[in-house]
Order: structure tokens, then sequence, then C-alpha cells
């Protein structure tokens, strides 16, 4: 559960995007994460965090674990909506999941089990507890455009597009 969060949402960063990303914006996504990543980490932030999905958060999270030779201090939190969230995954799905997850700094469940809020509620605390947000967005709609609002919403965020890098 999400108690006892060890870092400070002012030097924290979290990641939200599409599930499905198209082949087209694969290698531009790729290269802006880490560009993007580096960045941050260059104006102080250490702390960066995946909500585990399929697609983009596996992506950036797996941007976070590559650039750890370069940024020693870079930390990734996985913070996840429940315990089983991977229960309708692929076999390859789960692995690439479990191998993230078994690389990681920290990793937060927002809830016990699956309910049917646990999602938005995952996305809100990523928001909560981060003072900049990068995004894959393509359209408005699902979890991301739910968690680009929630972010607009409450102000006070950086909001980065992997696609435009503003």
């Amino acid at each position: 559960m999400c108690t006892g969060v060890s870092f400070d949402a002012g030097t924290a960063c979290c990641f939200s995007g599409h599930r499905f990303i198209k082949n087209s914006d694969l290698e531009l996504i790729k290269k802006n994460l880490i560009e993007i990543i580096k960045n941050l980490y260059a104006e102080g932030f250490r702390v960066f965090l995946s909500g585990g999905a399929i697609g983009f958060d596996t992506m950036a999270a797996e941007a976070v674990i590559s650039l750890r030779n370069q940024l020693e201090d870079i930390r990734l939190v996985m913070a996840l909506p429940c315990r089983n969230q991977d229960i309708k995954w692929t076999a390859g799905q789960k692995r690439l999941y479990n191998k993230v997850l078994s690389l990681a700094d920290e990793v937060i469940y927002v809830s016990e089990s699956y309910t049917a809020g646990c999602m938005h509620k995952r996305n809100r605390f990523m928001v909560d507890s981060s003072s900049a947000v990068v995004t894959y967005i393509t359209h408005m709609g699902g979890g991301t455009a739910y968690t680009l609002n929630y972010a607009l919403n409450t102000g006070g965020r950086r909001i980065i597009n992997v696609l435009t890098m503003q």
C-alpha cells in the first residue's frame, strides 16, 4: 500500500501514456524519453514513477533503467494499481513486467486487489507525488487523458509530451 513514500514530489516525475503505441512513434518515443529524463535529471529530478502498464509505462521504466550507469542516483518507483495488475496479460507481457519490477528501486501498491477505481487511484497518486508528468498522448481518451486532466486541474505540474518535447 502507498504509505511511507520515501521521496520528495519536488524531485519526482511520473509517466502516463497509452498502452498501444503507434509503430511510427516507437523510435521517436525511445529517443525523446532518454533526452527528457536526462534533462529532468540535470534539473534535479531523481525519482521517476511508472504505473507499470503495458506500452508507454513500460517503455518509460526501461528508459530509466537504461540510464542507471550514467545517472548514478536515479530511482525508478513502480506505482501499481494492485498486486494482480497483470492477471489478463500474455506470458511475454508478464515476463517483461516482472523483469522491470525486479529492477525497480521501490514498488508501491495503491490498492491490495483490483477494484473499479484502482487505476484512477494509482494515476492520482503518481500525479500527487510528482512535480512533472511526461506523457505519450495521441487522443483524449482513456486513463492517459484522465491523468493529464487531473494534473492540469490540480495545477503546479510541468507536463511534457514525449512526441513534441514540450
